[in-house]
Formats: C-alpha cells, sequence, structure tokens
C-alpha cells in the first residue's frame, strides 16, 4: 500500500519505519527535513510539501506537536486537504482536541475523503517495538480498513465512536499518567530521604501493588541522568491542559490533574526544561 507520514519525529520515524518494515511504500514529510534522512536512507520517498505526501498516498498519517500544527498541516495551503484525492483516508495520530478532530473529520466527509483521530501511547519505546496502544475514533468501515496498519505499530487497538472519541480517550490516558509521573517522582525523593538504595526500590516496587509502565521505563534513565525525551515535556503539558480544558467543559474538578499541570508548567514554561523528557519533572524538585 502507498502510505504517507508528516511529522517524523521520536515516535513518528519509529512508526513510519515499522510500517515499511511490514513492505508499504512510505512518502515522508518534516519540517526539518533532516528528521526524514533514515527513513530516505531505508527506502522512503520525500516530498517537499504535507500536499505532495497526500498525493501520493492511500492512507496519510500524521503525528506533528501541537493543534496548531495539525490545523496547518491539514488545512494550510500545502496542507493534506489541498493534494488528497477523493476516497483516501488520513489518520492524525497526534494527541490533540477532540473538537479538532472532529472539524477534520467533517472536513473529510464533506469533500469524499475519510479520516480517523488514532493518538497513542507507548512513548519511543513503544513506537520502536511495536507495542503502542492505539485509541481510534471514526467511522467504523474506516477503522476496520485501517486497522491493519494498527496492528502493525501497536499491540492493543481499540475503536472508541465517532470522531473526537480517540483524543477522549488518550486524555483519559495523560490523567492517568499523570499521577504516575509526580507519583515515581516524589517516590524517588522519599527514597533518596530515607538513604535507600534506589535500584532495589525500583526493583521491590516493580514487583508489587506499585508497579506501571511510567515507573519501569523512567527510573531506570532517572537513575542514570538521562533525561532525553521518550515524550517531550512540553508536548505532555499541552495535552494536561486539553484535559483539563475538556475536563471542566464537563464539569469535572479533576485536582490532582490540575496540579501536575502547574508542576510541568513550572518546569516548561518557568525552567525552560521542555525539551526534556516527562520524567525531567524531578529536575524541578
Amino acid at each position: 500500500m502507498q502510505l504517507g507520514f508528516v511529522g517524523t519525529g521520536v515516535m513518528g520515524a519509529a512508526i513510519a519505519k515499522n510500517l515499511m518494515a511490514a513492505g508499504h511504500q512510505m512518502t515522508v514529510y518534516n519540517r526539518t527535513k533532516s528528521k526524514t534522512d533514515a527513513l530516505v536512507a531505508a527506502g522512503a520517498t520525500w516530498a517537499a510539501t504535507p500536499a505532495l505526501v497526500a498525493a501520493k498516498s492511500d492512507v496519510v498519517f500524521t503525528m506533528v506537536g501541537f493543534p496548531k500544527d495539525v490545523e496547518q498541516v491539514y488545512f494550510g495551503d500545502d496542507g493534506i486537504f489541498s493534494g488528497l484525492k477523493a476516497g483516501k483516508i488520513v489518520v492524525d495520530m497526534t494527541t490533540s482536541q477532540p473538537k479538532l478532530a472532529v472539524k477534520i473529520a467533517d472536513y473529510a466527509k464533506q469533500h469524499g475523503f475519510q479520516a480517523l483521530d488514532a493518538p497513542v501511547s507507548g512513548g519511543d519505546i513503544g513506537a520502536k517495538n511495536a507495542t503502542l496502544t492505539v485509541m481510534v475514533g471514526g467511522d467504523e468501515a474506516t477503522y476496520q480498513a485501517v486497522l491493519p496498519l494498527f496492528k502493525i505499530m501497536g499491540h492493543q487497538v481499540n475503536h472508541f465512536g465517532a470522531a473526537g472519541t480517540g483524543q477522549h480517550a488518550k486524555m483519559a490516558n495523560q490523567i492517568m499518567i499523570a499521577g504516575t509521573m509526580t507519583g515515581l517522582t516524589e517516590m524517588l525523593l522519599y527514597t533518596k530521604a530515607a538513604g535507600l538504595e534506589p535500584q532495589t526500590v525500583l526493583e521491590t516496587l516493580s514487583s508489587g501493588g506499585a508497579e506501571n509502565w511510567s515507573m519501569d521505563n523512567y527510573v531506570p534513565r532517572i537513575l542514570k541522568d538521562d533525561y532525553t525525551p521518550g515524550f517531550f515535556a512540553r508536548h505532555f503539558l499541552k495535552d494536561l491542559r486539553i484535559a483539563l480544558t475538556e475536563a471542566d467543559a464537563m464539569g469535572l474538578d479533576l485536582v490532582a490533574t490540575a496540579q501536575a499541570k502547574r508542576l510541568y508548567e513550572v518546569m516548561v514554561d518557568v525552567k525552560g526544561l521542555g525539551d526534556q523528557g516527562t520524567q525531567g519533572l524531578i529536575n524541578i524538585y
């Protein structure tokens, strides 16, 4: 199948690579062209604009940073919708606003295209190892058409309903992760203050009720002073802001999530550490 990928950052490049390894042809675009070099070297075709990616593809995947970036790659002058052919499919894997997913789906339907929102969880490790969790919103028939591709990139794929529901599922995911990230950070601070050996504590907690994905994957990095991003802190802050906006619209007061957002605001907006991974939260304590 002729596939396109717009946004080949840490996770996007790994997902595109796995799709190529499964035998699909790939056309790629990224604002920083050098981030596509490895994919091009592996056989992908570079395109100078998202529109040109769309023109060559049966299914176009997007994974960019912020909602404004999603708007640009779809609706901009050289955006996907200006090059997409009737009957083709777009899949936005960016964690973004549910209302924007609905806007994309409505535009697609009006112009003879098909659209899904399909944010993922699992970070750089999940993208590399094809063990992502994929949360999908959109038309059932379109979901079934793309499902074989989702199964190449992830081990858990779920369809939640109409456009935007994939994004709502991802917000639930990020709310949960907000708690695990603050928990693992303060657990490490307590461990140090109590004079315990951190690796032994990690091994112990990982075999009991405190076990969780964030701790298992990020504490080893922290112990090595490795704050490279499996997932950028600035992107996580964006997600928490979206989650809290959606929660407010539903009349929910998510106190713990709001506190996590404030901590990440200190990390990103005050300390300027937004390009670190989410595990860099410990650097503001």
